[in-house]
């Protein structure tokens, strides 16, 4: 068998019908893979580590410095960007989920990505957003939690533990289970 080149690669990725697909998802991953590496990018945060410290600013203009000011608190941490297809639905989906827990002990922060503070006003206005809306413009926090698409959401329990996280679109029914074990645990 010859020796797999670039040129044998990009000849495949031309193949016609499966070959040709299977062999572009192929060259698409290794892609990925190798820009990844190239960027040096964080390994995602896993379940069970402390979830990385950061500061930054809220909406409204106040600095947060998170894990400090919410202790004792399961904190939902959930990465949005207005151009995200899904994440206008999902903010609206979520919202009442939020309301009824917040009162048990339940933190939202929208960590907005990358977005001017104009911007996300307009956005939080019009979805109704009442969430803490916190704004990541270098996107610096984004890389430390390892997000690499949007939506994401992560959980901290109230030891500022990451005990789980959802990648992509989450539903009310899946969101608030998750809440619902972290609050469930003792207090």
């Amino acid at each position: 068998m010859p020796p797999l080149t670039t040129a044998a690669v990009l000849a495949n990725v031309a193949a016609p019908a499966a070959r040709g697909r299977a062999m572009g998802v192929c060259a698409a991953v290794a892609l990925l893979a190798s820009l990844q590496a190239c960027d040096r990018a964080p390994l995602l945060v896993q379940p069970g580590s402390p979830a990385p410290a950061f500061t930054l600013t809220r909406l409204e203009g106040s600095t947060v410095e998170f894990p400090r000011h919410y202790q004792g608190k399961v904190v939902a941490l959930r990465f949005w960007a207005d151009w995200c297809p899904y994440c206008r639905s999902e903010m609206q989906a979520l919202e009442p989920v939020y309301r009824r827990y917040r009162e048990r002990g339940l933190t939202y922060l929208a960590v907005n990505v990358m977005q001017p503070r104009g911007q996300v006003e307009a956005f939080v206005r019009e979805v109704g957003v009442s969430a803490e809306v916190l704004l990541d413009g270098d996107g610096q926090v984004t890389r430390a939690f390892g997000v690499m698409g949007l939506p994401v959401t992560v959980f901290v329990d109230r030891e500022g533990i990451v005990r789980s996280r959802i990648v992509g679109e989450s539903t009310a029914e899946t969101f608030g289970d998750a809440v619902e074990s972290l609050l469930g645990q003792s207090q």
